[in-house]
């Protein structure tokens, strides 16, 4: 997408690693950016743009397909990691807590879902069944998917920047171990959005940790539940 000396460094918590708590997050040399919004404004500023060949029309679609994956996937993941009581139990705070000693580990992770509820109740998720956030998320994966059709990308033959957003989401839904596959397979069911996580995957990932057999394995292993 752009030739920026990028290193990307998985860990169990990434939160953990960024310096606003948030991801995405990238290392550019000494600096770390953090947030889609700054990384795209920090990959512009360095005379890259992703959605340069769009456009004004494009652009507010392209716009309005990132709100709709930011106000539906996103909030599910959160929904499926924070409000299931098994998920968070036996997944969701070890992994959150992992890089903190006891008794912080607990600490934080109550906080974290103290946080995440509260921000559900606000938004009315709260009140929402299993079911209902499911198909919450069929519902946007029907729009990605007629929307991309059997184009390469969303808009155009080139990437923007709503590609490399579903991409981060649908890849992390696909690929995350929960106590449940029913999210994953609510993807699954679109073949078009699996093929464009495998495309994107193979295209601007595949063959860069060769270096790092850890992080080769790991992708390797996630790559088997694209296909």
């Amino acid at each position: 997408m752009c030739n920026l000396p990028v290193r990307v460094v998985c860990r169990a918590n990434a939160e953990y690693m960024s310096p606003s708590g948030k991801v995405p997050f990238i290392h550019v040399g000494n600096q770390v950016v953090s947030e889609l919004g700054p990384i795209v404004q920090f990959v512009k500023a360095k005379g890259h743009s992703l959605s340069d060949g769009l456009d004004e029309v494009q652009k507010a679609e392209m716009k309005a397909y990132m709100e709709l994956v930011n106000n539906m996937l996103l909030t599910a993941e959160l929904y499926l990691q924070w409000c299931d009581d098994v998920t968070v139990e036996e997944i969701t705070h070890p992994r959150y807590g992992s890089p903190y000693p006891w008794p912080l580990n607990r600490i934080l992770a109550y906080q974290k879902q103290w946080e995440i509820r509260r921000k559900m109740k606000a938004i009315g998720w709260a009140g929402k069944s299993l079911e209902q956030v499911l198909e919450d998320v069929d519902q946007c994966c029907q729009a990605l998917s007629q929307r991309l059709g059997t184009q390469p990308y969303f808009f155009n033959k080139q990437p923007t920047e709503l590609d490399a957003l579903v991409f981060g989401h649908l890849f992390t839904i696909l690929t995350t171990q929960l106590t449940t596959d029913e999210l994953s397979e609510k993807v699954k069911n679109y073949g078009n959005l699996t093929a464009f996580c495998r495309r994107i995957e193979q295209q601007y990932f595949e063959g860069h940790d060769k270096d790092n057999s850890g992080t080769a394995a790991a992708r390797s292993a996630k790559r088997s539940l694209l296909r």
